[in-house]
């Protein structure tokens, strides 16, 4: 696949990650505190926004890269359209990035519901309930304490993510007999992966 990205903020010198497929146990295990602000984090930041835009996704958050840390990115802003199908290159534009670092939830209010999906449960899509509203502490990159408020989509992949930091999936959410159904599925269809992988 081919990306490009003509705004400064897109991660283009950075490296795109391997995403951990349910079952996995890394993303069942919840995410310790950040308490180092260097130069390697910031690294991970990038590989981790390098590595949404391409899978396509919104939001990635560590578990998800096998790393259980918490921190999660996201971007419900940008926009990918294909270039040229036959050799899988696409341009992306109006690119936000952002990182989200030891986040709190607060102020959660309201109710709403959205289709959601995970990079970490591929093909897998269903509504789930979300508050409509919150504010979200967390620190950046360099260790600075921010605080945004959210609503309508951002608010739900903030929601998203940091389930991930907490060992929660979104299939979670949803009634057990789909729980179960989803759960099955994911199993037969990681098993199915590995015995194509061995034949190779």
């Amino acid at each position: 696949m081919n990306i490009t990205c003509d705004e400064p903020l897109y991660p283009s010198g950075a490296t795109k990650l391997d995403i951990v497929l349910y079952p996995d146990p890394v993303l069942k295990t919840k995410g310790e505190e950040i308490t180092s602000f260097d130069k390697e984090l910031k690294e991970l930041s990038q590989n981790m926004l390098l590595t949404m835009y391409h899978a396509p996704g919104i939001g990635l958050a560590g578990p998800q890269i096998g790393i259980s840390k918490r921190i999660f990115v996201l971007d419900v802003d940008y926009d990918r359209d294909c270039i040229d199908e036959e050799n899988n290159h696409y341009q992306l534009s109006n690119v936000n990035p952002l990182v989200f670092i030891n986040p709190v939830l607060r102020d959660l209010e309201g109710e709403t519901t959205y289709q959601e999906g995970c990079l970490s449960i591929p093909d897998i899509f269903d509504d789930v309930k979300r508050f409509e509203t919150l504010v979200v502490d967390y620190q950046d990159i360099y260790g600075n304490d921010q605080s945004m408020s959210a609503d309508g989509l951002l608010s739900i992949c903030i929601q998203h993510e940091n389930d991930h930091l907490d060992g929660i999936l979104f299939i979670e959410k949803l009634s057990k007999l789909k729980f179960e159904f989803y759960r099955k599925k994911m199993i037969k269809e990681k098993k199915r992966l590995k015995r194509n992988k061995e034949d190779e």
